[in-house]
């Protein structure tokens, strides 16, 4: 797809030394977007360069040391399916893995991994350091450069400009970040890591809106300090599933996570730091995530708890640190540690630093493309919080998708988008560029209108074949993908087309808590039955069982994918129905043809809305906030003229 471009360095002699790099894409951050933007950006043949200011935090986890969640794990398998690399090194880095939410249906199913913080890192760095086409500068961008309205590159605090046909940044909370521990204010974007100044100014200046997020992070605990029998234990599963379709199951020792909880005496001290919270002395003015409280806006807005639960969470195999999820807080060090010590789990506490918040820059995401290319700089694209977003995975999934435009850009192709029925990826996206945000955005499920089709299973039958025509997912990954599609159609075969007669299977039936049969049924049929399972009915059904048996290969995975597909085949039919009818609105491209201030028919608030996002489609003008669907209507009469 690109033209070889040997690596140039001029070196330009005044009264200090400045030199000058040249690229295809520059990344600006080497975070979980950065990352997978850079590899992404790079598959596709872009000659690339990853810039960050330490390459020893490489793909840090600046919170939590876990991967996946409720929805968060269908979008780390998307980046998977794409091609991607942080299900692999979740699934080579993770100490402990569960499914989450089983009692419910499939489409709620969400995989999470605890992960070794430290041999993520150099997971990450091995396969950028290996990866064809991308190179690592280390070091801090200052300004972005542009003419004309396009982006040109970057300049960097080491007075080194990189030139570029395509930028894309990934900055996270570094963009004039500013720590607060109680009434003590340190800048930086992550603990011990400075700030990144100036570079907002240098955008802004273009015409691109900013405003202020905030997040926090829980207090580091010395694990030796802990009374961990006084605790509820709470192991992980060793079942067959995974993050990457690609690969094996996890290799590193399993540990627990552990439960306690707060109490009135906690409680108590807490409130006596209150006038000393930043978040309540008018300290923090920005917005924080609603639905991931601190535990004093918890005390506040949850004032008749008596109690709130805690997870010790472990953050490696060879580390006595551990993550406090539950607890984060900006309060001063001594109330912080005062009142963890009243938990009788903790009552001889010593930790490794406290928690604090963080307030950062972002910029109004309503200004990008479905790309993630600015409307504003040509060029420009963005991806992770500095799009008012929160999250490794929520990150990791914009920043595909940025790298594999940024790319596509600079050859020319056409450019790669997802829509909302396509994957949870498409329906962040979809929000960010349709409504804004504000507070950071966070996927869950119920964002997303078509998540029975977006299942935590499916992403490969869904994405691999697009990210392979692509050139982002490799031959092996498309081979690898049609032998399990190839698989999954033969079970389905054999269970729609094999005859169960009553006589031979009816005990068996009783057994398992579902009825007899009065006569003869397609196995298929029963395995619609809630209480039956593929695995439950083999035993007794010497057919199945030889069928199953020539499946050499992930024979779990594809036993479980051919069920979901035999048990909700109705429900994923009225869906996909459902999608393809609101396809046709996605097919009607209004992007450029309407003047809305001059049509008086709209609504004011859809005439200023519409006219500000500019909606590229009219199924995105009917989800942007306050364009109601009669406005819709006036816009398809006048299409029809």
């Amino acid at each position: 797809m690109f033209e070889e471009k040997p690596y140039i360095c001029n070196i330009i002699n005044t009264k200090q030394t400045l030199m000058e790099l040249k690229y295809d894409v520059v990344v600006i951050g080497a975070g979980h977007a950065g990352c997978e933007a850079a590899t992404a950006s790079a598959r596709l043949g872009a000659n690339t360069c990853l810039v960050t200011m330490d390459m020893n935090k490489i793909a840090q986890m600046s919170c939590n040391p876990a991967i996946g969640g409720i929805a968060k794990g269908q979008i780390v398998r998307e980046v998977d399916a794409l091609g991607g690399h942080m299900g692999e090194v979740t699934d080579r880095t993770a100490i402990q893995f569960r499914m989450l939410n089983r009692s419910k249906g499939p489409a709620m199913w969400s995989p999470r991994a605890q992960c070794d913080r430290g041999k993520f890192i150099w997971a990450w760095r091995e396969i950028v350091e290996n990866t064809p086409n991308l190179s690592i500068w280390q070091d801090q961008v200052k300004e972005l450069l542009v003419e004309d309205g396009m982006v040109t590159g970057v300049k960097t605090y080491m007075d080194v400009t990189i030139k570029a046909r395509c930028v894309v940044l990934t900055a996270g909370t570094f963009l004039n970040g500013l720590m607060h521990i109680g009434r003590t204010q340190l800048p930086g974007g992550r603990v011990a890591e400075p700030a990144s100044l100036h570079l907002t100014e240098s955008i802004t200046r273009h015409g691109i809106r900013a405003d202020r997020m905030k997040t926090g992070t829980p207090v580091r605990i010395d694990g030796r300090s802990v009374h961990f029998d006084e605790m509820q234990r709470q192991p992980g599963e060793r079942d067959f599933h995974k993050f990457s379709y690609m690969g094996d199951v996890r290799e590193l020792p399993q540990l627990p996570c552990w439960i306690t909880f707060t109490n009135q005496a906690v409680h108590n001290k807490l409130r006596e730091g209150l006038k000393d919270s930043p978040l309540f002395n008018g300290q923090i003015q920005s917005i924080g995530p609603r639905y991931c409280p601190s535990i004093e806006t918890k005390l506040v807005t949850f004032a008749d708890k008596d109690q709130h639960q805690l997870f010790l969470e472990p953050e490696g195999t060879n580390t006595q640190e551990y993550y406090l999820n539950g607890f984060s807080s900006s309060m001063p060090i001594d109330i912080q540690i005062d009142a963890l010590r009243l938990i009788p789990a903790f009552r001889d506490l010593k930790v490794y630093r406290p928690g604090y918040a963080i307030e950062y820059d972002f910029f109004d995401p309503t200004q990008l493309r479905h790309t993630l290319e600015s409307k504003v700089i040509d060029g420009l694209f963005m991806a992770g919080q500095v799009n008012g977003t929160t999250g490794y995975e929520e990150a990791a999934g914009q920043g595909v998708v940025a790298g594999i435009n940024a790319a596509l850009k600079c050859s020319g192709s056409s450019p790669f988008t997802m829509g909302r029925d396509e994957s949870y990826i498409g329906v962040l996206i979809d929000d960010l560029v349709t409504k804004g945000v504000d507070e950071p955005y966070r996927m869950f499920t119920s964002r997303a209108e078509y998540r029975i089709l977006l299942r935590q299973d499916d992403a490969d039958a869904r994405l691999t074949e697009r990210a392979y025509h692509l050139g982002s997912a490799s031959q092996e990954r498309y081979d690898h993908w049609l032998a399990k599609k190839e698989a999954i159609q033969r079970v389905i075969d054999f269970c729609s087309g094999y005859s169960v007669k009553a006589k031979y299977i009816n005990d068996a039936l009783v057994g398992l808590g579902s009825t007899a049969l009065e006569r003869g049924c397609k196995l298929a049929d029963l395995i619609t039955r809630p209480q039956l399972t593929i695995d439950s009915l083999t035993p007794h059904i010497p057919a199945l069982q030889a069928e199953l048996a020539t499946l050499t290969d992930r024979r779990e995975e594809i036993t479980e994918a051919a069920e979901i597909l035999i048990k909700y085949n109705g429900y994923i039919e009225r869906e996909r129905m459902m999608a393809d009818k609101m396809q046709r609105l996605e097919n009607l491209r209004i992007q450029g043809r309407f003047d809305y201030n001059a049509i008086q028919s709209l609504s004011t608030e859809a005439r200023q809305k519409l006219t500000r996002i500019d909606p590229e489609t009219l199924a995105q003008a009917s989800r942007i906030p306050g364009v109601s669907p009669s406005d819709i209507n006036v816009l398809m009469v006048l299409m029809g003229r």
